[in-house]
């Protein structure tokens, strides 16, 4: 009986170590340390396996490296560079297969860039709305998409080292939409999977 309840333990913990988040990857080090502050931006179809893969939460580890403030500063440079002159763009879209964002909030003074580490959409309400989206991986193209008008995110408190410690938010309007496309690249899904009409530009 001891025997068996040594095995149920090894299992449980063989399957939470399988579920945590991992530590940065050598490939992930490469990227983030081997990259000017203008980073490598993927694309679709070429990226198409980085890009379509969901990405993972920061754990503890990661979170007290300071190569996670050097992969947000490049990721902030890289999104704010007159050759890419977006409002947001997700980890995924720099070769980092991990839940952060940096988005545009022009919800509030000075529409700052800020990141957003581990976050999530809760949950989406209000009107649906049909926009103009493009996309830094998806160069060339523009689409209609629906989107809500309003988004309640979750992502992990400023600072925080604990991943648990997380504080939610309500935004609208075109920062909502931004989030939503964002958030979207962190599920491995681009704006072109929801467009109603996609042309040149």
């Amino acid at each position: 009986m001891r025997h068996v309840s040594k095995i149920v333990l090894l299992l449980a913990v063989l399957g939470m170590a399988a579920c945590a988040p991992k530590a940065f990857t050598p490939a992930e080090r490469q990227i983030i340390e081997g990259q000017d502050s203008l980073m490598y931006v993927t694309t679709w179809p070429l990226d198409s396996a980085v890009l379509r893969t969901p990405a993972i939460d920061f754990g503890p580890a990661e979170l007290a490296s300071p190569l996670l403030e050097t992969l947000k500063a490049k990721m902030l440079y890289t999104v704010q560079d007159p050759s890419q002159d977006g409002v947001g763009i997700a980890a995924p879209q720099v070769g980092i297969g991990r839940r952060l964002v940096c988005v545009q909030r022009f919800d509030k003074p000075d529409e700052p860039f800020e990141c957003y580490v581990n976050v999530r959409i809760d949950s989406l309400s209000g009107a649906v709305v049909f926009g103009p989206e493009g996309c830094l991986s998806v160069p060339g193209l523009r689409g209609v998409v629906p989107r809500n008008e309003v988004v309640y995110l979750s992502y992990l408190k400023p600072g925080a080292l604990d991943p648990a410690e997380r504080v939610s938010e309500r935004i609208e309007g075109f920062t909502a939409v931004i989030f939503q496309h964002e958030c979207d690249h962190l599920d491995g899904v681009l704006y072109i999977d929801k467009a109603v009409e996609i042309s040149e530009r």
